[in-house]
């Protein structure tokens, strides 16, 4: 693609172009209009005086003398030394009522015969020469007056006018289009200083842009161009914040399984091989669901440029959860009750939140609640948030435990989790507006509320 300084200079220059085209055809045709219409008037004007002096009361040897007079003063006209050179292209003549030439110039076309409609018209003489007339008749001296004029001094002038006109202009335009080029590329110098600074960054800085004095078209691109750095910076610490606690609580379950690997191969009796195995399998099982856990914590990391949430049936959603945690539960005999409000409405939310919020709590409350023990969860509808909640029969949390329950890798009394349950929850009901709550119940058992916006 070209450059914005070329597109901008070539659509200027091109109408700049058009314009002055069309106008010096404009003035072109106004032009010889104008001339046209002076000169017929001249031409008109010059058969009227004639006609005057034709008109003068004198005798007819006086009038023959007068004749004699006009014809050679017009045969002694000699332009090159003491006239101008279009006398010989302007002529008259003078017919009496029998067609007797009585008067007329030595530059006077020759006709097969005269004229004899009044008025302007356009003839062609004997030498094809063309003319531009006008006749007069004189019915009170039965004369017939005309005088014409050659096209070529019509023609002349409007070449002069010509030449005099376009030449300027395309003078003109050169020197404007010249101007318009340094005007342009004044105009662009921050877009180039932006480019240039661009360009001479290092790859690698992710620094907001800071570019002073900017014009007022240009803010919103350095704006929309700091909101992207900032983003690209959110991601890359997202991204060193999962590798460092990937890293930091990989390091231990793998030592581990490393030293029950080595258990294994050392044993010698079948009970101790098949303990150490036992072992290693339930260190590989702890290790996936460390890995499952880490994966959702990146999954509910707010990523630039997601499409925003569509409403969803929230009752449906959480019952369709309930039923695939279901048979689990049954396994770990474990009773299910799902109770919910008939008022419940939809919501925007996605629906893969809640289900990873609802079953991370829901496998919290069957890791600490007893044999044939009762969970259930709860939507009800408040007066501006719906709250999803999740009771167990187990022995509740400390008091002083409340908020470290919530910090990552932080584990209470059970050695196969990986302490990212109730961050996922929490960095949930960040995304959804709301919040988690924890209360012990009465006399045994805890309530995990998920608090999910009315939008």
């Amino acid at each position: 693609m070209t450059s914005i300084r070329r597109r901008t200079l070539t659509l200027i220059i091109s109408l700049m172009l058009a314009g002055i085209t069309v106008i010096s055809l404009f003035n072109l045709h106004d032009s010889n209009h104008e001339i046209a219409e002076v000169y017929d008037a001249q031409l008109a004007q010059n058969a009227r005086l004639l006609q005057g002096v034709m008109r003068m009361p004198l005798a007819s040897k006086e009038h023959a003398d007068l004749y004699k007079a006009f014809n050679q003063a017009l045969s002694e006209a000699e332009p090159r030394v003491d006239g101008h050179p279009y006398e010989t292209k302007i002529a008259f003549q003078v017919w009496s009522p029998d067609n007797e030439v009585l008067v007329h110039t030595t530059s006077a076309p020759s006709f097969r015969t005269p004229p004899r409609t009044p008025g302007f018209s356009d003839v062609i003489d004997l030498s094809n020469r063309h003319w531009r007339a006008f006749l007069l008749e004189d019915k009170q001296n039965g004369l017939r007056i005309w005088v014409g004029e050659r096209d070529d001094v019509r023609s002349d002038l409007v070449d002069r006018i010509v030449r005099h006109t376009v030449w300027p202009n395309i003078l003109g335009s050169l020197i404007l289009a010249a101007m318009i080029w340094l005007a342009i590329g004044w105009g662009l110098k921050p877009l180039v200083n932006m480019a240039a600074t661009l360009r001479a960054r290092h790859p690698g800085s992710l620094e907001p842009l800071q570019l002073m004095p900017l014009p007022t078209e240009l803010e919103p691109m350095q704006a929309a161009l700091n909101r992207m750095l900032a983003q690209i910076q959110e991601v890359m610490g997202r991204e060193r914040r999962f590798i460092a606690d990937a890293a930091h609580e990989m390091r231990t379950p793998l030592a581990v399984l490393r030293v029950h690997a080595q258990n294994l191969m050392e044993v010698g009796s079948e009970e101790d091989r098949r303990a150490s195995l036992e072992y290693l399998i339930a260190g590989v099982d702890r290790t996936s669901r460390l890995v499952n856990q880490l994966l959702t914590m990146a999954r509910m990391e707010p990523k630039a440029g997601t499409q925003p949430p569509v409403p969803i049936d929230l009752a449906a959603t959480v019952r369709d959860s309930l039923i695939q945690l279901a048979p689990w539960l049954l396994s770990k005999d474990l009773e299910l009750v799902f109770d919910v409000s008939d008022d419940i409405k939809w919501v925007k939310a996605d629906p893969a939140v809640i289900d990873i919020a609802l079953n991370n709590l829901v496998t919290n409350a069957a890791n600490f609640s007893p044999l044939h023990g009762l969970i259930t969860v709860r939507l009800t509808v408040k007066e501006n948030y719906y709250e999803l909640s999740v009771e167990d029969d187990g022995p509740g949390i400390n008091e002083e435990e409340r908020e470290r329950l919530f910090e990552r890798f932080y584990s209470r009394g059970n050695d196969q989790g990986a302490g990212l349950g109730l961050t996922i929850v929490q960095a949930i009901a960040d995304r959804l507006g709301g919040q988690i709550r924890l209360e012990n119940r009465s006399p045994a058992g805890l309530c995990a509320t998920l608090v999910i916006c009315r939008q």
